[in-house]
C-alpha cells in the first residue's frame, strides 16, 4: 500500500480513459488516448467496480464479498494494481 492511497480514497479513470467491453472479442478493454490496455479477468472484475463513487475500501469489501476470499488478501492485490494503474495514469485517487 503507498502512503498517498487509503481505503478512504474514491478511485476513479482518469480524464478520457475508460473501460469498455468488446462484443466481438467477448473482453474488457482500457482505452486511453493513443494507448489501450487488455486486463486480465481478474483485474476486470476490479475495474467494473470503478465508478468515481466507490472507496477503495467498498471496491475491496464487494470484491471480498463477492469471491468469498480474506479481505486483508483481496486488499493487497487491489492496492498493488490500483498503485500500478495509478502510476499509469489509468486511474486516479
Amino acid at each position: 500500500m503507498t502512503a498517498s492511497l487509503a481505503d478512504s480514497s474514491v478511485i476513479r479513470f482518469a480524464r478520457g480513459v475508460r473501460l469498455q467491453h468488446d462484443r466481438v472479442r467477448d473482453r474488457w478493454i482500457i482505452q486511453a488516448p493513443e494507448r489501450a490496455f487488455i486486463p486480465d479477468l481478474v483485474a476486470a472484475e476490479v475495474l467494473k467496480l470503478v465508478d468515481g463513487s466507490r472507496t477503495l475500501g467498498q471496491i475491496v469489501t464487494e470484491l471480498a464479498g463477492r469471491f468469498t476470499a480474506p479481505v486483508d488478501v483481496i486488499g493487497r492485490d487491489v492496492h498493488v494494481m490500483v498503485t500500478d494503474l495509478i502510476t499509469r495514469q489509468v486511474l486516479t485517487a
